[in-house]
């Protein structure tokens, strides 16, 4: 069930969009403070999946190597993505749709590693890593920016979550059902840019533009349903990324326009007082994310100087405090490449689950949700 495209020109709606996280365009910090030499990278740290706009690919890329540069060195690409050319993906038209790669995280779902994309000008896909092989695939309004995709979320039942933030949009996707051409359903979100999966709570956290959700997953994996459980105000406007803390199944990162939180989901607060908090928590961060084993953050800020105003080629490293530069990127966001430290587990009927209700049938806040 395919959005109908609605085409207009490129160029001057994507200048007038909220598309890619247009806020603030004051300068701000690229990189962490100082640099980590390449030889003193932690022992264990990951690889590095991004999406770079520049070359319009999902890049998977050396953690042991500060700097990369494929046009000079191609093994410091571990993998790439891009559907354009790809039968797999040509009803999906990425001519059009695959325009401004804006998401890429990693998610593993019975023995089998895949890699989810998003683009803002429609394209959204759960990739089989590394064959490439399509899990599920739909363009929104591809060619324009109408639902500028910025996030998805692969949940446990094989379904697919899809954020777009121009639309205004949540979809979740009966993607259990086939590749294609499948039942959805919405919830209405403003500005919303960001969809992480609680195995815990067994709820799908979004996040708008404003606040904070926790949807509650009904109906049946063949025709899901979506319904807000419960939501917050985020202390500062312009939510942008959202995901779990790896080291606290507790919190959840989540960025504004303005600054970087924790949100801890047992108290309903927004805090900073994370390690690292100092160098992390900044305006315009488009992706944050930490590595369970060596406690690394990274995260991407946009820079001034280059192709698109949100672009950046730095990926800041935090705790201790390095960078990783993409040489003639346009990287958007980064995430560590850690698979075998996001997998959701099956609940034991293979379903999505629901938040619990109290005794008089309302939805319980997600800290009361076992």
């Amino acid at each position: 069930m395919r959005s109908t495209a609605v085409r207009t020109p490129r160029k001057s709606v994507l200048i007038a969009a909220v598309a890619c996280g247009l806020l603030l365009a004051a300068t701000v910090p690229t990189s962490a403070n100082v640099p980590v030499p390449a030889s003193e990278i932690p022992a264990g740290t990951p690889d590095v999946l991004l999406t770079d706009q520049a070359s319009k690919r999902v890049l998977l890329l050396d953690g042991g190597r500060r700097a990369w540069e494929p046009g000079a060195d191609p093994a410091v690409v571990r993998w790439a993505f891009s559907p354009v050319g790809d039968a797999r993906y040509a009803d999906l038209e990425p001519d059009a749709s695959w325009v401004h790669p804006s998401e890429a995280k990693v998610r593993t779902r019975r023995g089998r590693t895949y890699v989810l994309t998003v683009a803002s000008f429609g394209f959204a896909a759960v990739v089989e890593y590394p064959s490439g092989r399509r899990y599920w695939g739909d363009a929104l309004s591809p060619g324009t920016i109408r639902d500028n995709p910025h996030s998805i979320e692969l949940l446990p039942d094989g379904n697919v979550a899809v954020a777009g933030s121009t639309g205004g949009l949540v979809r979740l996707y009966a993607a259990s059902r086939g590749p294609a051409d499948v039942p959805y359903a919405t919830y209405p979100l403003k500005d919303a840019h960001g969809l992480q999966w609680d195995a815990g709570r067994r709820v799908l956290w979004a996040l708008g533009g404003d606040r904070l959700v926790a949807l509650r997953v009904g109906g049946t994996a063949a025709r899901p349903a979506l319904d807000e459980a419960f939501a917050v105000r985020l202390p500062t406007p312009h939510g942008h990324d959202l995901g779990q803390v790896a080291g606290d199944p507790d919190r959840l990162w989540v960025s504004s326009g303005s600054a970087v939180y924790q949100y801890v989901k047992s108290t309903g607060a927004f805090v900073r007082d994370y390690p690292g908090a100092a160098g992390i928590s900044r305006a315009r961060v488009k992706a944050v994310g930490d590595d369970p084993a060596t406690g690394q953050v990274i995260s991407t800020v946009p820079e001034p100087g280059l192709g698109e105003t949100w672009w950046t080629r730095t990926v800041a490293v935090h705790l201790p405090d390095g960078r990783y530069r993409l040489a003639d990127g346009g990287v958007y966001k980064a995430r560590w490449w850690t698979p075998s430290r996001v997998r959701p587990p099956l609940h034991a009927d293979g379903t999505a689950g629901a938040v619990q209700a109290d005794g008089a049938g309302r939805a319980a806040a997600p800290g009361a949700v076992p």
